[in-house]
C-alpha cells in the first residue's frame, strides 16, 4: 500500500521540462513504501546559484549539485502523539533542475528516470539511508534500483558514478 504524502513542491526555476507534482509524488511514495505509512515532504527544484549557496553553506563544497536532503528535526524534548501533523515531517530536497538536466545528458539517461532516481535517492537520505561507506553504498544503490524498477526505470548504476549529493 503506497503511503500518504502531502508534497509541498517549490518551483524557483524555470523550464517547460520539469516534471510535475503528480511524478514527484509517485516517485516519493515509492521510496516511502516500507518505512512510513505517512509523510509530509518539501521539494523544492532550484537554479545552480541556490544549489551551489546551500552546498557551500552545508557540504562546504563550492559548486552546484543535483540534490541536497534536509532531514526535519524534531527540537529537543518535543515528543509529538502519533496522530499530532508534526510526526509526519520528513524533510526537504533541495533538486538543482540544470545539474540534474546536464547529468541525464552526459550519463544517456532519459531526463523522467534520472528525476525519479534523484527523488528516490534523496527520500532515502531522508530516511536515514546513506553511501559514505561501500557496503552501505552497496546496499542504498541495490535499494534506488529496486525502487526504481519497480517504477518502470532500467537500473541508475549502470555504467556511471554514484550522485554527488548529499
Amino acid at each position: 500500500m503506497s503511503p500518504e504524502l502531502d508534497l509541498d513542491l517549490q518551483l524557483a526555476t524555470t523550464g517547460d521540462d520539469l516534471p510535475d507534482a503528480s511524478q514527484f509524488a509517485v516517485w516519493a511514495a515509492a521510496a516511502l513504501t516500507g518505512h512510513r505509512s505517512r509523510a509530509a515532504l518539501t521539494i523544492r527544484l532550484v537554479d545552480p546559484e541556490e544549489s551551489q549557496a546551500l552546498n557551500l553553506q552545508y557540504r562546504g563544497i563550492d559548486k552546484p549539485t543535483n540534490v541536497l536532503s534536509f532531514p526535519f528535526e524534531l527540537p529537543p524534548g518535543l515528543v509529538p502523539e502519533a496522530d499530532d501533523p508534526i510526526a509526519d515531517l520528513l524533510g526537504d530536497l533541495i533538486i538543482c533542475a540544470d545539474v540534474v538536466r546536464r547529468e541525464a545528458l552526459e550519463q544517456g539517461k532519459e531526463a523522467p528516470a534520472h528525476w525519479a532516481h534523484m527523488v528516490v535517492h534523496g527520500v532515502l537520505h531522508l530516511l536515514d539511508y546513506d553511501h559514505v561507506t561501500d557496503p552501505e553504498a552497496e546496499f542504498m544503490e541495490a535499494l534506488e534500483t529496486s525502487i526504481l524498477g519497480g517504477l518502470g526505470f532500467p537500473p541508475p548504476y549502470a555504467e556511471q558514478d554514484r550522485p554527488e549529493d548529499s
